[in-house]
């Protein structure tokens, strides 16, 4: 499913990033695509794209918060669409689920990472809530072969 184009420009202006035709392929390829995204699969879906160019308009939107980046453990850090209403403090993090069988990396928007009492003096800038186990479709592949 291929992300509509007048929502891509809309996320666009809502952050304040320039639309051009490179930065409008790569929000709508991760619009498209369920799962975070690396920079190596954002480099292979988009053929007439480099990794330089892909690199520096992901950091462009990661500044502008329209995406979030993910640790996942995998080595390689993954990229997801913010919401309109998410600023990236966080209050707005949510928990990602890392499958061991098929590496991909989904964000669950809907469950908040748990809340966390520090010890005064103790600021936090950014939570990294890593849930690792198979994925749904996954499961029902191996529910099948049995």
């Amino acid at each position: 499913m291929e992300a509509d184009e007048a929502v891509i420009l809309q996320k666009l202006a809502l952050r304040e990033i320039k639309p051009t035709a490179m930065r409008i392929l790569i929000l709508g390829k991760m619009l498209s695509t369920p799962q975070a995204m690396s920079l190596q699969n954002l480099e292979d879906a988009l053929e007439s794209a480099d990794k330089s160019t892909i690199f520096r308009n992901l950091n462009l939107f990661r500044t502008h918060k329209l995406i979030h980046e993910i640790d996942d453990g995998s080595g390689s850090l993954k990229y997801s669409v913010c919401s309109d209403s998410c600023h990236c403090v966080p209050d707005d993090e949510h928990v990602h689920f890392f499958c061991e069988v098929c590496h991909r990396t989904f964000c669950l928007k809907s469950i908040a990472v748990p809340a966390v009492t520090l010890p005064s003096g103790f600021e936090v800038e950014s939570i990294n809530y890593v849930l690792k186990g198979t994925c749904q479709e996954c499961t029902h592949k191996k529910r099948h072969k049995e």
